[in-house]
């Protein structure tokens, strides 16, 4: 027995070793792997942002997909996990921002091209330390294929994808409503936006012979009509009139026009129409042709056609016109009103509605080859549930937003006429006319959203169209993911995979939950409750942290952690290690064979061992990976430990030889086989002992065929 054993396990001493072993050894690549290993199986990673280090969700679905794929490549599958990188366009210039705040600094006092290069130089370096990181958690992904979505292949093709959805008619630029951060000075798309309940005044404003309920008052300059609905009594005469309103710069003629989207309940049924500060505004606008008049800058202060309050902040104008109304008279009432309200979802500030030109996808038809997909099951779900969440996205889906007006990013490949505002790609920045009106043109400057990029990420990472990659490993076989993705990332992962390889980039979705703190709190560094995965593994290893994600942790559902959890998986792997020297130790000199196991008490425990085997098989292929985990851990503790080696004390060390060469035989068959089964789940400590157990091995565990019985 190597001495080793003598001493408890140190995964400090191990951990790092074993790793280099395994990439040295090229088996993270399908390519390399012995020639029992034929069908593909292949998992795309979702790419880690490449602006910070790693946190408790990364680790998470690491070890998922690295059970996944051990457990696929023991199986005899050419298992490939293409690792990656994403530049994560909006996040990380977010980030640096926050950077720069810290430094006296503005990105909008910067030359773009000094800010992009920055960004650039910050990102690279997290990148690697990133990715390092994620070795540190064991990933046994293919590292020779990992890719970034700032690769200049990546980029090509992003951009060719968007000449070819304009010229399918698919992409188009349009001058419509967007949501407007003020803050960041960028449009976002809806899944950028975070609803809020909030509680607001509602007032009560008399417009001439009616009266508004509205909780923007310091709209009220870029008003164009007063809407109710034409089957209101109340105002059926004021129909296509128009009515004199006193406003505190002055008065203005407004038309009322019926529609039916007013709610005659909702304050006194009569509603100011702002179109272009209001999405349903902008809508009924549209319907009535109404025109539309910009009052709110892009910073959030009313502009120089709203008299004295030009300057103003949105909510000092608010408070400043309310008390120029209520002095007027004007201002009838005010009630609490609690309302959803549109926020940006990393800095909270409120969504301002703006009227401009940008880039769209028209999302109804690529939702509706989603549907048929799904409906079809050429996808199906983990939780099934979330099948429903799917679908409704896909049927109540809008026209895709994405123009981003930040600097980090792959910039979207167009032209911008100054003349008809008509745009239109320009992949080799070759066109000086525009095709539409022969004025000339200006480059747009906008990049894409995120998820434009991230949304062809199985195809970029396979290589579509032509690569070798592409033709055995598309579409993948697995996307494991959190929940929260579901109406974010999946549908657009779905909806390229069928424009442009006319099939499913993967068959399956695993959607796992968030992980939570002991209490089953959201992690946060405000409420200090943070646990970072990489301390733990430097505390307590690895395959500690492992199975504390993984163990009774079922698909969709989110899980608690806790220092302790963890601390006691340590514990886990050092019973294994244990086991093993008490095993090692009273079986020297033997090396396994089956052949010689002949009682019927030991024939009766690898019975029971194979049956289990079979079970937690069942388990792994079906996704139970919640269950196969926490079976393994406790026969191997509770069964084995506890009770099979207690017993084999007494046989090891009584008289009937046979019997005692028996059990010896069976120690060494039940911890060949816990150790490879528990090898996907604690990759490390299991991968130090393979080498030492006393029987035939193809070499590495990780290449070990998985026991079929």
């Amino acid at each position: 027995m190597d001495e080793k054993f003598n001493k408890p396990y140190d995964p400090k001493t191990t951990e790092e070793n074993i790793y280099s072993i395994w990439q040295e050894s090229g088996f993270f690549n399908p390519d390399n792997l012995p020639p029992r290993h034929q069908k593909p199986f292949t998992i795309v990673m979702p790419p880690p942002n490449a602006n910070g280090n790693l946190h408790t969700g990364h680790a998470l679905f690491i070890t998922l997909e690295d059970i996944m794929t051990r457990f696929k490549r023991m199986n005899g599958f050419k298992a490939l996990w293409i690792p990656g990188a994403d530049h994560a366009g909006f996040e990380t210039q977010i980030v640096y921002e926050k950077k720069l705040e810290k430094e006296g600094r503005s990105r909008f006092k910067m030359d773009p091209q000094d800010l992009y290069k920055e960004i650039y130089d910050f990102t690279i370096e997290n990148k690697t330390n990133m990715e390092n990181q994620v070795r540190r958690l064991g990933a046994s992904c293919d590292w020779s294929r990992e890719k970034f979505t700032l690769d200049p292949g990546v980029i090509k093709n992003v951009q060719k994808t968007f000449a070819k959805m304009y010229e399918d008619g698919l992409t188009y630029r349009g001058n419509r409503m967007v949501n407007w951060c003020t803050k960041h000075q960028t449009s976002l798309s809806e899944v950028e936006t975070e609803t809020q309940e909030k509680v607001d005044k509602l007032y009560y404003i008399k417009y001439g012979p009616v009266t508004v309920a509205t909780v923007r008052p310091e709209t009220i300059f870029g008003d164009v009509a007063v809407a109710v609905n034409p089957n209101d009594d109340r105002y059926k005469h004021l129909i296509n009139t128009e009515i004199s309103v006193t406003t505190p710069i002055g008065e203005m003629l407004l038309k009322v026009i019926g529609d039916e989207s007013v709610e005659t309940d909702f304050g006194t049924g009569a509603l100011k129409i702002t179109p272009a500060h209001d999405k349903n505004d902008f809508e009924m606008a549209l319907r009535h042709n109404l025109p539309s008049v910009e009052i709110i800058n892009q910073y959030g202060k009313l502009n120089e056609k709203t008299g004295k309050y030009a300057g103003l902040k949105i909510n000092i104008a608010r408070d400043e016109v309310v008390k120029d109304l209520e002095l007027m008279g004007l201002l009838e009432k005010t009630e609490e009103y609690t309302h959803p309200v549109p926020t940006c979802y990393k800095c909270g500030t409120t969504i301002e509605p703006r009227q401009l030109p940008q880039w769209y996808v028209k999302m109804k038809p690529l939702a509706e080859m989603a549907l048929k997909a799904v409906q079809e099951k050429k996808v199906v779900f983990y939780p099934d549930n979330y099948r429903k969440i799917f679908n409704y996205w896909m049927e109540h889906t809008t026209d895709w937003n994405i123009s981003r007006q930040i600097v980090w990013g792959i910039p979207i490949p167009a032209k911008i006429c100054n003349a008809c505002e008509h745009g239109f790609p320009d992949l080799e920045d070759a066109i000086t006319k525009c095709p539409k009106c022969n004025g000339d043109v200006r480059k747009d400057t906008d990049t894409f959203d995120t998820w434009f990029s991230s949304g062809q990420w199985p195809l970029i990472v396979t290589g579509h169209p032509d690569s070798d990659d592409f033709k055995k490993h598309y579409p993948t076989d697995i996307m494991e993911t959190g929940y929260d993705l579901i109406f974010k990332w999946i549908p657009r992962m779905v909806i390229f995979g069928l424009y442009l390889a006319k099939i499913v980039p993967f068959h399956t979705v695993y959607l796992h939950g968030l992980v939570n703190d002991a209490k089953g709190k959201k992690m946060s560094k405000s409420k200090g409750n943070v646990i970072n995965p990489l301390d733990m593994t430097a505390l307590y290893g690895t395959d500690a942290l492992r199975m504390a994600l993984v163990v009774a942790n079922p698909p969709g559902s989110d899980t608690s952690l806790s220092e302790p959890k963890i601390k006691g998986y340590k514990n886990f792997a050092n019973k294994i290690w244990n086991i093993t020297r008490f095993v090692l130790s009273n079986t020297e000199g033997i090396f396994l064979d089956e052949s010689l196991i002949t009682n019927t008490a030991d024939k009766n425990l690898l019975t029971e061992l194979n049956t289990l085997t079979k079970d937690i098989t069942s388990d792994l292929n079906e996704h139970r990976y919640h269950l196969s985990s926490e079976k393994i851990y406790h026969y191997a503790w509770h069964r084995f430990a506890d009770e099979i080696l207690e017993e084999s004390k007494n046989v090891i060390s009584g008289e009937n030889a046979e019997d005692k060469l028996s059990r010896q035989h069976t120690l060494i068959f039940i911890l060949k086989r816990i150790i490879t089964v528990l090898h996907p789940f604690m990759p490390f400590v299991t991968e130090e002992i393979w080498k030492d157990i006393p029987a035939n091995k193809t070499g590495l565990l990780m290449i070990e065929e998985w026991p079929e019985k």
